[in-house]
């Protein structure tokens, strides 16, 4: 797994900002790291329209967090607690700073996320944002973890980010496409998980 998010639309500020919610307008610095590429403002906002008020009350799991703009986005929609997963020390380290400066309920965990998903947690998750680099071929090994190992809830929500050519054909047959759209270079979709298949 690389450092970094390699995956997300480049943002020339150096910053992403938060659309809605309790930390509306916040920026959300963006570290100098290899390939990270936050998802744009138009894709959050669609996918958060998609979500309209799935986020409140929920615990949301961040798989490939780098610059945690989904993660804290949802936060500030009501979220009640968010773990975020990231690779990269430096990024790591500004997550943890930027959750104690909004006084965010997250817990900010360096490791490789496909070895950390072989543990099952210790409740599982409504609300999944998966955005790992490109054309590295993490998107469908992660959701197969997340299944076999049991960090979804029977309706949850996942939110898959990829390069837009890549076929998908081994998602977990009990995840049902909501919705679909091309941006650019990225295919992005929202599921919902069944239960039994």
């Amino acid at each position: 797994m690389k450092a970094a998010k390699a995956h997300k639309k480049t943002t020339s500020s150096g910053q992403v900002r938060i659309i809605s919610g309790r930390w509306r307008g916040r920026k959300i610095p963006v570290a100098d790291a290899e390939g990270l590429r936050p998802t744009t403002d138009r894709v959050r906002e669609t996918l958060f329209n998609w979500l309209m008020q799935e986020t409140d009350g929920n615990r949301v799991l961040d798989c490939f967090a780098g610059s945690g703009a989904l993660a804290f986005e949802a936060m500030s929609r009501g979220a009640v607690h968010a773990t975020l997963l990231e690779q990269d020390r430096k990024l790591t380290t500004e997550l943890q700073r930027l959750c104690q400066q909004l006084g965010a309920s997250a817990d900010v965990i360096q490791t490789d996320t496909l070895q950390h998903l072989r543990t099952p947690p210790a409740l599982p998750y409504q609300l999944v944002f998966i955005d790992p680099p490109f054309r590295q071929g993490l998107a469908e090994p992660c959701c197969q973890l997340l299944e076999q190992h049991h960090w979804l809830t029977d309706d949850a929500l996942i939110y898959l980010e990829t390069e837009k050519e890549l076929a998908l054909t081994t998602l977990p047959a009990n995840w049902q496409l909501r919705k679909e759209k091309i941006a650019g270079q990225l295919a992005y979709r929202l599921f919902q998980r069944t239960p039994n298949v």
